[in-house]
């Protein structure tokens, strides 16, 4: 006659229920963590290539600086490119390159500025050169989290906090409008990666 099979005792079976839960708890911490990583990995890409999408904004911009000065909606004229710490759009420009698939029956060239508000990049753009009146420009928000903007402009061997550099005493002679520095600086302070500096060389 064989012996009847022996259950778990009450014993047993708290022991066995203790052990899956400290592997449970052990399994979910190691999950939470990994989801974690992985949350703050792609928050960092994501920032990465915002960042990166900004400077390359900024670059083709420079790197494509042409030299021809506008009139605004006054009809006053305006530089080809101007900037500064005291002005609202720390950097404008006319630069080259415009796209044009559709083939429209307007210029290549572009009037383009840069503006920090409320810690926010932004490019500024207008659908053609001279305004002759009012016209809202065409904002696109470029970055956030921007503590800081700067510009500085290389004229000849050196660097300038705004442009165009004012007339020297006793020079009589007009500015040239079109006039160009030869290289452009800008300086970006982001809340999280602190400050990036990029050099960008104009043509010519």
């Amino acid at each position: 006659m064989k012996p009847s099979p022996r259950g778990f005792t009450l014993l047993e079976l708290l022991v066995a229920l203790a052990v899956f839960s400290i592997m449970a708890v052990a399994a979910y911490s190691g999950l939470r963590n990994v989801l974690f990583t992985r949350a703050a990995v792609e928050a960092q890409n994501q920032r990465l290539a915002a960042v990166q999408m900004a400077v390359y904004r900024l670059e083709q911009d420079i790197e494509q600086a042409a030299p021809r000065g506008i009139r605004d909606e006054y009809g006053e004229p305006q530089g080809a490119l101007l900037g500064g710490a005291l002005t609202s759009d720390r950097l404008t420009l006319t630069r080259a390159g415009w796209d044009n698939p559709l083939g429209q029956r307007r210029t290549t060239l572009q009037r383009v500025a840069y503006r920090l508000r409320d810690g926010r990049l932004w490019r500024l753009h207008w659908p053609v050169l001279d305004r002759g009146g009012l016209i809202e420009p065409r904002e696109t928000l470029l970055l956030d989290r921007v503590r800081e903007f700067k510009v500085r402009f290389l004229e000849q061997d050196d660097w300038r906090d705004d442009w165009p550099p004012p007339l020297s005493s006793g020079d009589e002679s007009k500015p040239d409008p079109d006039r160009l520095p030869r290289a452009v600086e800008i300086s970006l302070t982001l809340e999280d990666w602190g400050e990036i500096i990029r050099l960008f060389p104009l043509p010519g």
